[in-house]
């Protein structure tokens, strides 16, 4: 019985890792005459682009914290391959000013200012 256990927990652990998904979170501040239902149109617009590189954002405002100016944009995506992926395809379209990414990096550096990112694993 006790090897069972133990060999049911080594199991569990071996598997853990690969059901991590990845989160990209970013705080961000409206620029001045932007609005968030602006913002919220710019991250629809993403999400629809997002949905062919298996990354959809959701946007955190805060009711109650120390800085109620910053909103959260946390980026989820299966696991950090993915996100990898999802990256190198954002990144490497910016070298094309008429691309979908591009245009939606305009727009969202039209209305926001970033001012931290990070990514975790999240369990």
């Amino acid at each position: 019985m006790k090897k069972t256990l133990i060999l049911a927990a080594l199991i569990g652990l071996a598997a853990t890792p690969a059901q991590a998904e990845h989160w990209d979170v970013i705080g961000s501040k409206l620029k001045d005459g932007c609005s968030m239902g602006t913002y919220m149109a710019i991250v629809k617009d993403f999400n629809e682009w997002g949905k062919a590189h298996g990354y959809k954002a959701t946007i955190l405002t805060p009711i109650q914290d120390r800085d109620l100016e910053t909103f959260w944009w946390i980026g989820r995506t299966k696991d950090a391959a993915t996100f990898g992926a999802a990256w190198d395809a954002w990144r490497d379209a910016m070298a094309d000013p008429n691309s979908t990414e591009a245009k939606l990096q305009a727009r969202f550096d039209k209305c926001s200012v970033d001012n931290s990112r990070s990514g975790y694993d999240a369990w």
